[in-house]
């Protein structure tokens, strides 16, 4: 995150991705190298832009915005992100484009209209592409949210981890965005973290179960991730071109080069006062996981991966509906003895934890109320869709979901 040594919850960093599409039928546009030339004056892979930097991973129909370093607070941002999807949209509408929000397009077809990125890093793609095939919805059609949080130092590290590790099985469902794939439902609330799981297993130490092991230190991490991925990897990528960190494609992924733990499994929403809250909402929870308020960090250190990660396959299906009966996992939240809960009853308790604390702000409450009160985005969606997903329906709420990007407000039905 910065050059500079952070504490924890010292800063934030901010990712969000949105699709390219064409302002009439909504089909994807691999423009975005266009995008970023208008305001580069040449074709690059990264641009800042005041407050924050616009970029092109992978796809050129994706573009993604992020804090111009860490942030020292999320207060603002939501509005500073709004500011530059205008700017792009203005960008793109003599292109015949806009900005698209949500996780996954909804009848995109990835065998055909996958166009990657063709300049500077496209060796990293073309090595991607080469082992993994990105032709597909796990590699070309997945548009997320992620978080970086920092820590310096493995006494820092362990415990961020051991709280991430914790916490990740139900962010899905709270942000679970993507329930349409192909032009139909696919019964999973959050279906792009359902192919991309599946999206390196070729070589199953990439991704590992998407949620973390208990590994609490560099040496650790070195030894028991990096370097079995360096190895299983090595036979198709003998130049090592994927040999970085960037390579780990868990849930949360240690970013050591940079002292920060990077959350990837959050879709993104329909607008980014969405997402800031979301993201405000989440590093207070951690935050009071690692103050230890219900709890030592050390006993949620010794939680086996397995049942997390069931729990997680449990919640990208279901999401904030999903019932959670695990009374060893529900004591670590505080909720021993309540009997089986939803994951939106957790986070209702987990919202009021942290309003209790005083360590989420008024711009994080009402959007953060509404997901509570109406569901996750994708559940949105299906209501708005009813039993009718041809293409016309599809392209009446897309097309309200664009809406609510370009307006800076959240999705109700």
């Amino acid at each position: 995150m910065s050059e500079k040594a952070l504490h924890l919850f010292e800063a934030i960093g901010l990712e969000l991705e949105y699709m390219i599409v064409d302002k009439r039928s909504l089909s994807v546009r691999p423009i975005a190298d266009k995008v970023l030339a208008a305001v580069a004056g040449q074709i690059v892979s990264e641009v800042e832009v005041g407050a924050l930097s616009w970029s092109n991973e992978l796809v050129l129909h994706v573009i993604e915005l992020k804090t111009n370093g860490p942030a020292g607070l999320l207060t603002g941002l939501g509005k500073e992100f709004e500011r530059h999807v205008k700017k792009i949209n203005a960008i793109l509408r003599p292109m015949g484009g806009r900005l698209m929000p949500t996780a996954c397009h909804p009848w995109m077809n990835p065998l055909t209209e996958t166009v990657l990125w063709p300049h500077e890093y496209s060796p990293v793609y073309e090595a991607y592409d080469r082992i993994f095939g990105c032709q597909g919805h796990g590699w070309s059609n997945l548009q997320s949210t992620h978080i970086n949080l920092p820590f310096d130092g493995d006494d820092e590290f362990a415990t961020l981890h051991a709280a991430i590790r914790l916490l990740l099985p139900i962010m899905p469902a709270l942000t679970a965005s993507s329930p349409v794939l192909d032009g139909k439902p696919t019964g999973f609330m959050d279906s792009r973290m359902e192919v991309y799981r599946h999206n390196s297993a070729l070589i199953p130490s990439v991704a590992g179960r998407i949620v973390p092991e208990p590994i609490y230190s560099y040496g650790g991490y070195d030894r028991d991730i990096f370097q079995p991925m360096f190895a299983d990897i090595a036979p198709y990528d003998p130049a090592g071109v994927l040999r970085h960190e960037f390579l780990n494609s868990r849930g949360a992924i240690a970013r050591f080069d940079r002292g920060a733990i990077e959350i990837r499994v959050l879709d993104v929403q329909e607008c980014p006062q969405a997402d800031t809250a979301i993201a405000a909402l989440i590093a207070a929870v951690l935050k009071i996981l690692c103050r230890e308020r219900w709890g030592p960090v050390e006993k949620i250190k010794n939680i086996d991966t397995g049942p997390l990660a069931d729990l997680f396959l449990a919640v990208i299906k279901d999401a904030d509906v999903t019932i959670i009966d695990n009374k060893a996992f529900l004591e670590t939240f505080g909720l021993s003895g309540r009997g089986p809960q939803t994951a939106r009853q957790i986070w209702q308790h987990l919202f009021e934890s942290c309003l209790t604390d005083g360590d989420i702000d008024a711009e994080t409450v009402k959007p953060v109320e509404t997901i509570l009160e109406k569901g996750c985005l994708a559940r949105r969606i299906l209501k708005a869709l009813g039993k009718d997903a041809r293409r016309e329906k599809l392209h009446r709420v897309y097309a309200d979901l664009c809406n609510c990007l370009a307006d800076g407000r959240m999705y109700l039905t």
